[in-house]
């Protein structure tokens, strides 16, 4: 309860609820919950996601637009951050660089954690940032996904319609096995808590893991793209 009081841990819904009840708050703490979040250099609309990417035990990710921030590399990311309209100020990228680099210690720091990635391969195939750049972005992607508790799958571009045409989706578990999930869209991103809602969320997930490629399929579909690159 130490870390949740000293903000260096979010906060269960549960324990929200509680302490709503045993202060009589008149709803207060829930107002402030939906708006968590510290981490600089970091959309104020995902500072809540990342606190709970830190105490995931898993972590579910579907992307159809970019490299997933917690895969890219650095040079991936401000090819990103250097084209973004308005344009940002050179501290402004490099905060963001920094912030999203600080994310990747968790395959270091959370080794039992299951994490699961499912990408477009056309996000795969569109250079951003130049040759160069796709080419060390993918040798990252073969040297990350090698340990047992982090599974990534390719979506083939000549797979058809699938589970999750509706756009990008993230599932985390916490420590008390509670779902949370959260789906970004131009300039925003909805967190969701209602279990209809995840439980949907589950639903297509599940559906595009049998749909994309499997995880040796995947592997050697980078190996291919990495030669050709």
């Amino acid at each position: 309860m130490a870390s949740i009081e000293q903000g260096r841990r979010f906060p269960p819904r549960v324990f929200v609820e509680r302490a709503e009840e045993v202060l009589d708050a008149f709803g207060a703490l829930k107002g402030v919950y939906k708006h968590v979040g510290r981490e600089k250099g970091l959309a104020s609309w995902f500072r809540q996601w990342a606190e709970l990417e830190e105490q995931a035990i898993s972590l579910y990710t579907f992307e159809n637009r970019v490299v997933p921030g917690l895969l890219q590399t650095e040079a991936y990311a401000r090819g990103l951050f250097s084209v973004r309209l308005p344009l940002l100020a050179d501290p402004e990228i490099e905060a963001m660089i920094a912030a999203r680099l600080e994310r990747q210690s968790l395959f270091a720091e959370r080794p039992n954690t299951a994490f699961s990635f499912i990408v477009e391969e056309h996000v795969l195939r569109r250079e951003t940032g130049g040759g160069a750049v796709m080419r060390q972005q993918i040798d990252h992607f073969l040297e990350v996904t090698a340990p047992r508790n982090l599974e990534f799958q390719v979506m083939p571009m000549n797979r058809g319609a699938h589970a999750c045409l509706d756009g990008p989706i993230r599932l985390a578990e916490s420590p008390e096995n509670e779902w949370f999930a959260y789906c970004e869209a131009q300039r925003g991103g909805r967190f969701a808590v209602d279990p209809k809602t995840i439980s949907v969320l589950h639903m297509r997930f599940a559906k595009l893991r049998s749909q994309a490629l499997t995880p040796d399929d995947s592997r050697s579909l980078l190996e291919q793209m990495r030669g050709a690159l």
